[in-house]
């Protein structure tokens, strides 16, 4: 987590304002659910589910809303389908959230224990965090999935998802209430962080002994502000500036079809490559045919002076987009990759620690000692040996579900499933113990 908080315990301020107070409800509602079974919070997330397509004529009639202002407003049509709901992704949102009451239940799992010598039985064990406020952009979806991983995990939650959401996020906080308080849970485990205006987010990020933990999931310049202004610990997500490196021993066929995957199967998302590296002794004969399969695929490539050369010599080539200083630490999140050629692995490997977000990186290569050597000297949080950047996900990683990709060092590291939203916390049984 983010160490620049102060040492504070309490809040802020004692003077009640409607974030504070939502909050301490958050806060009341998570002492709540903690000691609560499983099978109370399992329900709870199925009555959820079932609430959620109960109720779809609801949520996309606000949503509607949403997306009309979105488009006269002239908002981008990718931006417009990230932000809208309709009757099929309200089932798919409604089956992934079945989907997370079938994962192993994190809290109680016994990390360590023993016997201590002098008696005492010592247990470390898993138990909420508390209160999980989550700062993002305008994806409603991810109002439900964050709801529903956090209250799997015992977790209260305060949503703050951006103005342009406000009325689809406001009609499925409604929806989740209802279903949780139905089944038994505290309706305040779930809640919408009340105003639009960024005072509201401020004022989020300040609130220190009522809010846990901050999880900011959107663009660069979200993470940094909530980083950088925040005294609520936070957890840093999910900046992607990955790259493939493909090595003098790889098969360059798979290195085609390695790059074009993690360039643009999707390339609006965190774990899209937006650098690629090649080992100049295999220059010659890749950068033509990836340049022909990338062109294909319809990524722009921005190259240094011999992809450009490469691009300038193809027939069929539109040609290569110089590659300047800011293509390098740009994460794209488009169709457009920024290409260099490398002398070597070390070369490579300098370019990764200089640029890299510290997300993915991935070689290709048949060389073991390489692929060894590279695996070593990459610190990121994944780093993959013959396959795309796009499996970084928790759902690819066999986990279920994450609540995001965490790209710094402390308490959670890569994707965020259950149990990294979790603490611990030690139990120790004694008979009449007493310390001499």
């Amino acid at each position: 987590m983010s160490s620049s908080a102060p040492p504070a315990t309490g809040p802020v301020s004692d003077v009640p304002t409607p974030v504070t107070a939502t909050a301490r409800r958050a806060k009341e509602a998570a002492a709540e659910l903690a000691p609560l079974p499983r099978t109370a919070r399992d329900a709870a997330l199925l009555a959820v589910a079932d609430a959620l397509v109960a109720r779809t004529g609801e949520i996309v009639a606000a949503n509607g809303e949403d997306v009309a202002r979105a488009r006269a407003a002239g908002i981008p049509d990718s931006l417009v389908d990230r932000l809208t709901l309709t009757a099929e992704r309200l089932a798919a949102i409604a089956a992934d959230v079945r989907k997370v009451v079938g994962l192993p239940d994190p809290v109680g799992e016994v990390v360590r224990g023993s016997t201590l010598p002098n008696g005492l039985e010592l247990r470390q064990v898993r138990v909420p965090l508390g209160v999980i406020g989550i700062i993002y952009e305008a994806r409603p979806n991810v109002t439900v999935d964050a709801a529903a991983l956090c209250l799997k995990s015992g977790n209260a939650v305060l949503l703050r998802g951006s103005s342009s959401a406000y009325a689809s996020n406001t009609a499925l906080v409604g929806v989740l209430r209802d279903a949780i308080a139905g089944a038994g849970l505290p309706a305040d485990a779930v809640q919408l962080v009340p105003g639009e205006s960024r005072d509201s987010v401020r004022e989020l990020m300040r609130a220190r002994g009522l809010v846990d933990v901050l999880i900011p999931r959107g663009g660069a310049s979200l993470i940094r502000t909530v980083v950088e202004e925040s005294t609520v610990p936070v957890i840093e997500t999910g900046v992607g500036n990955c790259h493939v490196y493909v090595d003098e021993g790889a098969d360059l066929g798979m290195a085609v079809d390695i790059l074009v995957n993690s360039k643009a199967q999707r390339p609006s998302v965190c774990n899209s490559a937006e650098t690629v590296l090649v080992h100049a002794g295999v220059a010659d004969a890749f950068l033509p045919r990836a340049l022909a399969a990338l062109r294909e695929a319809g990524v722009t490539v921005h190259g240094d002076e011999a992809w450009q050369r490469a691009g300038a010599g193809a027939e069929d080539s539109a040609g290569v987009e110089p590659a300047t200083e800011e293509d390098w630490g740009t994460e794209y999140l488009s169709y457009d990759i920024a290409a260099a050629v490398v002398p070597s692995l070390d070369a490579a490997v300098a370019h990764i620690r200089q640029w890299s977000s510290g997300h993915t990186e991935a070689i290709v290569t048949r060389d073991a000692a390489a692929a060894r050597r590279f695996t070593a000297l990459v610190d990121s949080t994944a780093v993959i040996v013959n396959a795309s950047t796009r499996f970084t996900d928790g759902g690819e990683f066999g986990f279920g579900a994450e609540i995001g990709i965490s790209t710094q060092k402390l308490h959670a590291r890569g994707p965020m499933g259950l149990p990294e939203l979790t603490s611990t916390k030690y139990v120790v049984t004694g008979d009449g113990h007493t310390r001499s």
